[in-house]
């Protein structure tokens, strides 16, 4: 039975040393719709293989040189996608069975008969096209599980940020307040020659920054889940973008990156939420100037996009991302910065503003080159709703793991920077 699908879709090698067979069959094959290409030996055909990817090749047994047998297990060894039919004389049966157990798809003695041939090929090609339809369905699975894996962590996360926000902001207030009655003691002047002073207030010093870091966790997760207000306002974004740039215009100054501005004079307003937008901007280009070294440079750039939409660019010169850390980015408390420098939320945070404004952010990266991040907005917002709801009970673990990595992030305030870290976000 002959393949149901469009014949004119395949792409096939025909490898045969008779000229007038293979000429003959050639015609036939591309009055099908069949794409065709042809080689008079072995060689030739594994040379034909490296400049036009097929689907099926075609192979006498008996060739000149490189017999066919040998000629399909490379074809087999190199492109093991291929489906390979073979021909044999009547005599040589024992050879098409012996190409069988190397890996053919079938073989056909001669003379050949061609709707026979025909039926062959239609099934080869069916079995090609099942096997690529069950590798979609076996990678469109591995990213559902993947999905479902990183939407339970975020709700998770959104059931516990609140309850973070007020079990642990309330002994930080006291722990801050205390410090701070020690600090004003210690100022005290029958204490100016306390032995030891200076160790007292360098102790005090770490309590207060470990006492900030852990604040500003709380803040980050209480930013990403809590409600927008869905008020949009006319947001001029070459303006936001100017004003965002002049904020941390200093720190990249004393680090001596430049920042320049490639911003379309066309794009005018869109409505959005400027106060969400500016935090996606200052994080976006915080990230830019911490990953990018002396003399390196920060590009913003601002265009008009397909579909009543605007991109906004961030884009740098600095050390990149590895590729196996691509994926990784957006989720929470993922990050490449040493210890005690970063929360791990700020682009868990931008990703989530971007998309309550209806938008997209993806990330290019290069090692050693530098990484470009697109932020894709409506010239309208569009909120999107929640992906999933919290559920009521968690599997077991969940509420765990996220405490722990909670707790893990603000152990750290004290280690010293690692010099070989290749990238903070």
């Amino acid at each position: 039975m002959e393949s149901t699908h469009a014949l004119e879709n395949i792409r096939m090698l025909l490898v045969e040393d008779e000229a007038y067979f293979r000429s003959t069959l050639k015609k036939r094959l591309e009055r099908r719709g069949i794409t065709l290409f042809e080689a008079a030996d072995g060689e030739a055909g594994l040379a034909a293989l490296t400049e036009h990817p097929v689907d099926i090749v075609i192979t006498d047994m008996k060739m000149p040189g490189m017999d066919g047998l040998t000629f399909l297990k490379r074809v087999k060894a190199d492109y093991p996608e291929i489906e390979v039919i073979l021909l044999t004389g009547h005599a040589s049966t024992t050879d098409g069975v012996a190409g069988i157990k190397a890996g053919a798809f079938d073989y056909l003695t001669k003379p050949v008969e061609f709707d026979h041939l025909m039926s062959k090929v239609g099934q080869a090609y069916d079995l090609i096209l099942r096997r690529q339809a069950q590798r979609r369905e076996a990678e469109l699975h591995e990213r559902m599980e993947r999905q479902m894996a990183l939407t339970e962590r975020l709700a998770a996360l959104g059931t516990l940020a609140t309850g973070v926000a007020h079990e642990i902001n309330n002994p930080l207030a006291i722990i801050r307040e205390s410090a701070g009655w020690m600090e004003t003691i210690l100022k005290k002047p029958e204490l100016a020659d306390m032995p030891r002073k200076t160790d007292f207030e360098k102790g005090l010093d770490k309590i207060e920054k470990a006492v900030e870091r852990a604040r500003r966790i709380t803040h980050q997760l209480l930013e990403f889940v809590r409600k927008p207000d869905k008020k949009a306002a006319e947001t001029d974004l070459k303006a936001l973008i100017e004003e965002s740039a002049h904020l941390i215009h200093r720190e990249a100054a004393n680090k001596g990156v430049d920042i320049v501005e490639e911003l379309d004079e066309n794009v005018g307003t869109i409505m959005s939420d400027p106060y969400q937008l500016r935090q996606v901007l200052l994080n976006l280009i915080t990230n830019a100037v911490h990953a990018t070294e002396k003399s390196g440079r920060i590009t913003l750039g601002l265009e008009n996009a397909p579909g009543e939409s605007v991109r906004i660019r961030v884009s740098d010169t600095g050390s990149g991302i590895a590729p196996e850390n691509l994926e990784k980015i957006f989720e929470p408390f993922f990050t490449t910065k040493s210890p005690g420098k970063g929360t791990g939320l700020g682009l868990f945070v931008t990703r989530g503003i971007v998309e309550q404004l209806g938008g997209t952010i993806e990330v290019e990266s290069t090692l050693n080159a530098g990484t470009t991040f697109t932020v894709t907005l409506p010239r309208s917002i569009i909120p999107r709703e929640a992906s999933a709801e919290a559920p009521r009970k968690q599997r077991p673990g969940i509420f765990q793991k996220i405490t722990q990595a909670l707790s893990k992030e603000t152990q750290h305030h004290d280690q010293d920077s690692d010099p070989h870290t290749r990238r903070g976000r």
